[in-house]
């Protein structure tokens, strides 16, 4: 066994350094660094504590030229699941480590457990959290039957790979990352060393086994996977599962994705069983379309490839103190400046003296520039206290010079908007001819016509 000795460590990089210092050389971030006890034996690798392990799990590479390598994807592993299988790119690819990141309570255990229970594989949950008992009392709830589904509580790497040799599960899933350590590691579970030695024990079984393995990880008050950076890289997919807690709705998000785009979610609804997921979200997020009310606005914005319809909600009043308030809830709060600013600079209206709030509704948050139109619609309706029609849509952008701008995959907004059946949609110019879609498509270039079209 190796001598052991004291190092310090960044927890926003993971670089390691022999002393303390005041900012790291690495990342140049400040006050960073914390102590820990190293002690690494020569051998490490997660089957140093199993002498038995099955020849026919294991992989032996040999260099191969590039053009004689197969370039066909391999198979990917159903999940059952639409919504997690869209966000993965098509659901689970062998070999690959999957990293789920979120706010405490808001359903990453009872996701990956849904996804355990329907799976049709054999599955080996691994928790260090809870007892079984908990496990079995939430699985009840979920589903009843799961013949697949094996559980395990263990912290200690060693012997949760002991019980996979004996179990030999198609996919293994870890609840979660910050609860493990390792017998190579002297330091405590969570801390940086462990963090970063457990998955890289992780990663070596399931590249050699070709097993997907599904990591839960922690997140720090600032919204940050927990434990240093490099542990994001390491992994092949990054999920992001967020929400707010006063809603129902939850959306998993993909932050990296080696085998898939980024810029696909998936839209879940947190019921007493479960979640369930939304396969059409754009009725649930526009539901109050019977109720002309003014300030409100539809905008058809894009997630990924996936057209949404979203409603815009803003309130103008007069300002009570002497400074106004900005305030956006999904929005971002700087775009809504600006806005204000073209309103009053490019179009004339005074707005600078009265408080203004902007609410995405259903507690999602859009970084979309369509809904700019849909923006503008809803503040200047509830300036003038005047109703917009709920067969009305938006989706452009809105310059700096109070022009109205294109945006991309504006087929595919038309016909979701011409789908939920909506009368008119409101657009900027461009080269599109939209024909025997049933809704009437109004373009305009400047805010000004709009205003004068919707207002007059």
């Amino acid at each position: 066994m190796a001598k052991v000795k004291t190092t310090w460590f960044c927890q926003n990089c993971g670089a390691q350094h022999s002393k303390w210092q005041g900012q790291c050389s690495t990342c140049k971030e400040w006050n960073t660094l914390v102590e820990e006890i190293v002690q690494k034996e020569t051998k490490k690798s997660w089957e140093s504590s199993v002498a038995d392990v099955p020849l026919s799990r294991k992989r032996a590479p040999q260099p191969q030229l590039i053009s004689k390598i197969n370039a066909a994807e391999s198979p990917r592993m159903d999940t059952t699941n639409a919504e997690f299988n869209r966000v993965l790119g098509g659901g689970l690819v062998p070999g690959s480590i999957t990293l789920l990141g979120g706010e405490p309570g808001i359903g990453k255990s009872t996701l990956l457990l849904q996804v355990c229970l329907n799976l049709p594989y054999k599955t080996l949950y691994v928790s260090g959290e809870e007892s079984a008992q908990q496990i079995k009392m939430r699985a009840d709830r979920i589903k009843k039957e799961a013949v697949n589904c094996y559980i395990l509580t263990e912290t200690k790497t060693q012997n949760i790979f002991r019980q996979i040799t004996e179990v030999e599960p198609d996919v293994l899933i870890i609840d979660s990352i910050q609860t493990l350590q390792t017998d190579h590691i002297e330091s405590s579970p969570g801390s940086v060393s462990q963090i970063r030695e457990c998955t890289s024990e992780l990663i070596k079984f399931a590249k050699e086994t070709n097993t997907p393995v599904l990591l839960i990880g922690h997140i720090t008050k600032d919204g940050n996977i927990a434990g240093p950076k490099i542990l994001e890289h390491m992994v092949d997919t990054v999920l992001q599962f967020e929400g707010d807690r006063n809603h129902t709705y939850r959306i998993l998000r993909a932050l990296k994705n080696r085998f898939g785009s980024t810029h696909e979610i998936g839209i879940y609804e947190m019921l007493a069983h479960g979640l369930r997921e939304v396969t059409n979200p754009s009725e649930i997020l526009i539901s109050q379309r019977g109720a002309n009310l003014s300030g409100t606005a539809i905008a058809a914005t894009m997630e990924g490839m996936r057209p949404l319809m979203i409603e815009v909600q803003a309130l103008v009043s007069t300002a009570v103190y002497g400074t106004p308030q900005r305030s956006a809830t999904g929005y971002n709060l700087k775009r809504l400046n600006m806005i204000l600013a073209v309103l009053e600079k490019r179009a004339g209206f005074k707005l600078g003296q009265k408080d203004v709030f902007l609410n995405i509704t259903g507690g999602i948050t859009v970084d979309d520039p369509a809904i700019d139109l849909a923006v503008v619609a809803a503040i200047l309706s509830s300036n003038f206290d005047i109703e917009l029609s709920s067969q009305h849509c938006f989706s452009a952008e809105v310059g700096l010079g109070g022009e109205i701008r294109p945006v991309s995959r504006m087929e595919q907004r038309v016909n979701e908007v011409a789908k939920l059946g909506f009368e008119k949609v409101f657009i900027a110019p461009g080269k599109q001819t939209f024909k025997n879609i049933g809704t009437e498509v109004q373009a305009f270039s400047k805010i000004e016509d709009l205003v004068r079209y919707l207002f007059s």
